[in-house]
């Protein structure tokens, strides 16, 4: 092990560890409702759990020798409030856990090594680069795309909490923590009725307040005095976007209602912190002639915080005139006192406008073509017969359509909000500026139809085609759509209406790519892969019709939906792939991992830079993979695909998936607004299931099978073909695929069978519980051979360390859920009536918080 990750395991251990388990004493002292009975009977049902599964017991055994051997309960109601008062007592001691990770980050991160601006910094000087950084940075940029999908499951309260405790556990403030541990104690985590899309987005904009705000100030901060010559004041280098509120895909809880009322929050939220903000710029700059202007500028942002009708009265021009003149006096009369603070508010103003964060608009196709479908034959252009005529008539048709329409020929409450959501776009923009809403992503993009269907809609909306200043992004998912990716944008560069269209959006096109259907469509390999050669395609073609393409990642927690090493992907990106900015999703609970303070999500934000910048920058290290590695890994991703499909198509899957995993309950857990299902059909298939209900169900089993699935046997295949060194090679020379390996190890760290061994006898689900795990066995050993390690995560002892810290912890909740699923099923069997089935329906539910909150990136 090399020293500097030595060092930094060694003060993981300490600083977290150790101080877990001092902490956690404190909590069996917690004056609550017979709590330090519950503490010590916990760490029992630990040790039974570890004990137990060591010997082959299942989860049922377990607990119920549990119960017989240490506790004098006969009652399933006594036995079942104990394993509920477990569910709570553990959800805190995981929230203590992230609290100490938390505070420990600066210390067990070197927040100036690798992959930080400070390198960065040293490298561009050492290499003589500045010209080129300056060149690089005239348009290059990373966007941070909130987005809520349900694997958030911290409330407000909480999520304020954890904050507190964390400062409070950096400063060693015993007393603090154990105040904040009393309030954690007596403070609700599950939310009696379900979020509404304008609850999340308030949750998600205490991050931007929070977190953030000031993180993009300190990074604009140290560009600007690193380089000042290469920073512009047209690129802001940093955006951020958002998508509750604007994302209604499959949500029929978004309108566009919610829409405006989330970009007024956005907005309020903004003022709010640079009103904040203005008012520590008060006690600082006292000096003559520039307390009146600050006076002058704190009254309007406070109008436009709480006085209703001033919103029209303010815009970003005004405020930084003022900044702007408040420099030049203290620069000219007094020493530039103070100036970093003005600076600082200038940098924050130039990322954030009135804006906040950009509010992406995102529908699904099928839902474009019924809104046109119910407008042919009415005054606006589109016939009659609109619906038996060919694509590219179509096509033709929407660009060249005029006159507005009318929706009350629409009955479906659906499609009409469509046309008033795009209506509501250019209100978005008065207020918020042109930032505040530009961007309509369509998803299952299947076509060029699909495209010129959002088009004709803004027409028929009311835009006039030279004031459209939105991006019509299209989003490919399944194997099949990236495969047909460069032919569908091909069709679109290629019609002049469209090309227009781009001309006046500067040339430039977005695409968005989705990770999650991709892995639940084709397996971890194939969809890595397609999606590599998916950008290698677009970028292809982009380039041959002189545009720029932007990619946009949809990229979720876990590596199986594009999370874990997300930085070292944008470094491995070779030449063929656009790098104009770096775009992705940041979801639900990787917000609160990865950017959950403000050190973590400046040393995030930094990697992200550093990977792009550095790319194009130092061309000496040429990471673009060759046409032989190309098909080699082609060649694996295929053997991959073959294994998956097996698992894929299996006829049980479908039922093990709801019958072993908490699957059906995800839409009772009332921690997002979403369904778990596409449409409302009963039955279920795999194709009907949302992509993170999938990955979810598979984390919470603890088999995380969308993380590895078809790895170990493609790289068998490839051994016997005699393939097994090149991939060897690969692995040590190629950054691309060694982070593709490196991810699907970290999903299998996350994994635990033991904890399902008992279903290898199970009658019906047998066979792919044994399939499941031969899979995950043949990958561990061939991911051995392949890396030369002899432990999963070997060369990541931190992460590892903290891995193996969290699934203890988590250990007995896995064990109750295992366990009031079994409980479920049986009852079933017996024909039991709803209601005795009902207590155990919500104690596997209720399992599914802390599970997920502790696996941090596991949804």
């Amino acid at each position: 092990m090399d020293h500097p990750s030595g060092r930094a395991l060694q003060q993981f251990r300490n600083e977290v560890g150790i101080r877990f388990q001092l902490y956690n004493s404190l909590f069996t002292s917690l004056p609550f409702h017979r709590i330090e009975k519950t503490g010590i009977l916990l760490s029992l049902l630990s040790n039974n759990c570890e004990e137990g599964y060591k010997r082959k017991s299942s989860p049922s055994a377990i607990i119920q020798e549990f119960f017989d051997k240490h506790t004098t309960y006969a009652k399933p109601d006594e036995r079942n409030d104990l394993l509920f008062r477990f569910v709570q007592y553990i959800e805190r001691q995981v929230v203590l856990f992230d609290a100490l990770e938390d505070a420990a980050f600066k210390n067990v991160n070197d927040l100036n090594g690798v992959g930080s601006l400070k390198h960065l910094e040293s490298e561009v000087l050492q290499g003589n680069k500045q010209d080129e950084l300056a060149a690089k940075l005239n348009d290059f940029a990373i966007r941070l795309v909130l987005t809520a999908h349900p694997t958030q499951f911290y409330p407000g309260p909480v999520l304020g909490i954890i904050n507190d405790l964390s400062k409070a556990l950096a400063e060693n403030n015993t007393s603090l923590v154990n105040t904040y541990l009393m309030q954690l104690g007596k403070t609700p985590f599950f939310k009696k009725k379900k979020p509404t899309p304008y609850d999340e987005a308030v949750s998600l904009i205490w991050y931007l307040e929070n977190v953030f705000y000031p993180a993009a100030g300190r990074i604009i901060t140290v560009l600007k005095s690193q380089f000042p010559d290469a920073m512009h004041n047209s690129n802001p280098v940093i955006r951020m976007g958002f998508w509750p509120g604007g994302d209604r895909d499959g949500n029929p809880f978004v309108t566009s209602e919610t829409t405006l009322q989330v970009a007024n929050a956005l907005r309020g939220g903004i003022i709010k912190c640079y009103y904040m903000d203005v008012r520590k710029l008060r006690r600082r700059l006292t000096f003559e002639g520039v307390d009146v202007l600050l006076q002058e500028l704190e009254n309007k942002l406070y109008n436009n915080l709480f006085i209703p009708g001033f919103k029209t009265n303010l815009d970003t021009k005004e405020i930084l005139s003022t900044l702007h003149g408040i420099r030049e006096i203290i620069v000219h009369q007094h020493n530039g006192l103070f100036l970093h603070m003005v600076n600082n508010l200038i940098n924050k103003i130039g990322v954030f406008g009135l804006h906040f964060a950009s509010l992406d608009i995102r529908q699904d196709s099928s839902v474009h073509g019924k809104v046109l479908e119910n407008l042919a034959g009415t005054a606006n252009g589109l016939p009659v017969d609109y619906i038996s005529l060919s694509d590219s008539e179509k096509i033709n048709l929407l660009a060249a359509v005029k006159g507005q329409a009318d929706e009350g020929k629409i009955q479906d409450p659906l499609l009409k909000d469509t046309l008033q959501t795009i209506r509501t776009i250019k209100d978005i923009q008065q207020y918020n500026g042109a930032d505040g809403c530009n961007r309509y992503i369509i998803s299952q993009c299947n076509s060029a139809l699909n495209a010129m269907e959002v088009y004709g809609l803004f027409l028929l909306a009311g835009w006039k085609k030279e004031e459209m200043n939105v991006d019509i992004v299209p989003l490919f998912e399944t194997i099949d759509d990236l495969k047909q990716a460069a032919a569908v944008m091909n069709t679109l560069y290629t019609h002049p209406v469209y090309r227009e269209h781009l001309k006046r959006r500067g040339n430039q096109q977005t695409i968005m790519l989705g990770f999650s259907d991709g892995t639940k469509d084709g397996g971890y390999l194939m969809a890595n892969w397609s999606i590599y050669k998916a950008k290698e395609e677009l970028t292809r073609i982009s380039r041959e019709n002189g545009m720029d393409v932007i990619f946009f990642d949809g990229r979720g927690g876990p590596p199986s939906r594009g999370g874990g090493k997300t930085h070292k992907f944008y470094a491995s990106m070779g030449h063929n792939i656009a790098n104009k900015e770096i775009q992705l999703t940041i979801q639900g609970q990787t917000v609160s991992s990865n950017f959950g303070t403000i050190d973590a999500a400046q040393f995030n934000i930094e990697q992200l830079l550093n990977a792009g910048i550095s790319n194009d920058l130092f061309s000496n290290r040429d990471i673009t993979l060759s046409e032989r590695e190309e098909t080699l890994i082609q060649e694996l991703a295929q053997e991959g695909f073959n294994a998956y499909k097996s698992l894929r198509d299996h006829p049980y899957l479908a039922d093990y998936l709801l019958q072993v995993s908490p699957l059906r309950f995800y839409s009772e857990t009332n921690i997002g607004s979403r369904p778990a299902k596409r449409g409302a059909a009963s039955g279920l298939s795999l194709k009907d299931l949302r992509a993170i209900p999938f990955a979810g169900s598979w984390s919470q089993l603890k088999q995380n099978v969308t993380g590895y699935f078809g790895v170990g046997a493609a790289l068998q295949v490839m051994e016997k073909r005699g393939k097994l060194l090149q991939l060897q090679k690969l692995y040590h020379q190629s950054l691309f695929f060694r982070t593709l390996l490196d991810n699907c190890e970290m999903a299998m760290m996350k994994s635990f069978f033991p904890l399902t061994a008992f279903l290898a006898q199970h009658k019906q689900f047998g066979d792919l519980w044994q399939m499941i795990h031969d899979e995950y066995e043949l990958t561990k050993q061939y991911l051995f051979k392949i890396t030369g390690n002899n432990e999963l995560m070997a060369d990541y002892p931190v992460e590892q360390a903290s891995i193996q810290m969290r699934e203890r912890i988590v250990l007995p909740l896995v064990t109750i859920q295992q366990y009031a699923l079994t409980r479920i099923r049986e009852l079933e069997e017996q024909g039991a009536p709803a209601q005795v089935k009902e207590t155990y329906e919500k104690l596997a539910m209720r399992c599914s918080f802390g599970i997920i909150n502790a696996g941090r990136n596991s949804a």
